[in-house]
């Protein structure tokens, strides 16, 4: 509430500005009211878990934007018009769903033209918390899916089993992390583990959606004995995501070390280094970690780092890949389907609600307790299958609705396999 007030007369200040230092200061008094009003109100209504009222965060949206609405006015000297589309796109762009960095800016220049026109004289720090307010307010109405929600705050892990309570205590992620992570679990820990799989048995999967025997030998071997092949990735880029994935990759990727994919065919060509680490359990209630490692080839440059497991829930199985952070895990949770030519499909995409998905989790270094949120906006399915004798993999990815990335494997045992 403190936080809310000081804002809140950042913005009243801002809005009152060019009217005398009496409407500066009722304006602060007023803003610092009404703002800390608004949070105590939506912190009082909010249940555990929840983020507060989407009214609430619209309002907190306004305020922020007054203030830097006035001082682009300042600095520039601006009218209506410019600084509406600006405040538009900003908030269109903190949308990042598509649709909403194109609806930012178009709905931000109509209410500067509007307020440029219909009350000139208008103030920036007022079309600025115009423009932030209308655009807010209309794509809350134009896109009712959430992208994300609040699962749950400070739980055990027991309670989120669709969840990977495992992160990183480093900024780094790298190739090392199955080892650091050894370490800290005070469990035995070998580098490179010979005849692995990322799956122990696809028994573990078997379920009313699910019969292991249905599944390609080559297929099923792939699953349980990995390390025997060697694999190459081709990307297929949309090209509307492309700039946004180089800026993600050069300010996160890279300096996390993970998630680091294959840009282009030159990237391809460095060639892929996989292993499998794992860490050996140290009682029988411990299961074996395995982390898939894949690296580029000529300088082992992280790729992706993934802990692989398996777990049961009402009697279906499911994969489930955790990807640590620093102090973060980003889990995705996949349900085994068939294919009609004995293939494998994993997928996100599933009519159960409960389970199948991807999940942001904060993990606390201290007590182990999670803060989840469900990405519902992100989406992925696996396609292992064999043509032609040859194992063939497709690794096809969805943000918002829309596709934007397949990941086409060549897949070939090795020689000493």
């Amino acid at each position: 509430m403190a936080t809310s007030s000081v804002l809140g007369a950042i913005a009243g200040a801002a809005l009152g500005s060019g009217h005398g230092p009496r409407a500066v200061t009722l304006g602060a008094l007023a803003g610092a009211a009404g703002l800390g009003a608004v949070e105590a109100v939506a912190r009082a209504r909010q249940k555990p878990g929840q983020i507060p009222a989407r009214w609430a965060r619209i309002t907190a949206s306004a305020a922020v934007a007054a203030p830097l609405g006035w001082i682009g006015g300042q600095v520039t000297g601006a009218g209506p018009l410019a600084v509406g589309t600006a405040a538009g796109a900003a908030a269109g762009a903190l949308g990042l769903r598509p649709q909403k960095v194109a609806l930012g800016p178009l709905l931000g220049a109509a209410v500067g033209a509007g307020l440029r026109y219909g009350a000139p004289g208008t103030s920036p720090a007022v079309t600025a918390a115009a423009a932030v307010t209308a655009f807010r307010v209309i794509s809350a109405l134009a896109f009712r899916d959430e992208q994300i929600s609040m699962l749950a705050e400070r739980v055990g892990p027991e309670q989120l089993p669709f969840v990977l309570p495992l992160s990183a205590h480093t900024r780094y992620v790298g190739v090392g992390y199955v080892d650091e992570l050894a370490q800290r679990l005070g469990r035995e820990y070998v580098r490179d583990t010979a005849d692995v799989g990322i799956i122990g048995s696809l028994e573990e999967l078997d379920g009313p959606q699910f019969h292991p025997e249905l599944v390609d030998p080559l297929v099923a071997e792939f699953y349980q004995h990995t390390t025997r092949f060697k694999l190459d990735i081709v990307p297929e880029w949309r090209s509307w995501v492309r700039p946004g994935y180089l800026l993600y990759r050069t300010a996160l990727a890279r300096p996390l070390g993970q998630a680091n994919v294959p840009m282009n065919q030159r990237d391809a060509l460095r060639g892929v280094h996989s292993r499998i680490d794992t860490i050996l359990p140290s009682s029988p209630d411990e299961p074996l970690l395995r982390g898939w490692i894949r690296s580029f080839a000529d300088d082992d440059e992280p790729i992706y780092v993934g802990i692989y497991t398996t777990y049961r829930h009402e009697d279906r199985g499911y994969v489930r890949v955790g990807f640590p952070l620093p102090e973060m895990n980003f889990t995705a949770t996949l349900i085994p389907l068939h294919r009609q030519d004995g293939g494998l499909t994993l997928t996100s995409r599933s009519d159960l609600s409960d389970q199948p998905g991807h999940y942001l989790t904060y993990v606390d270094r201290e007590t182990g307790e999670l803060t989840a949120a469900a990405v519902h906006g992100f989406a992925e399915q696996l396609e292992v299958h064999v043509q032609d004798g040859q194992l063939r993999a497709e690794h096809a990815f969805r943000v918002f609705g829309l596709p934007f990335l397949v990941l086409h494997y060549r897949i070939e045992r090795k020689a000493e396999a």
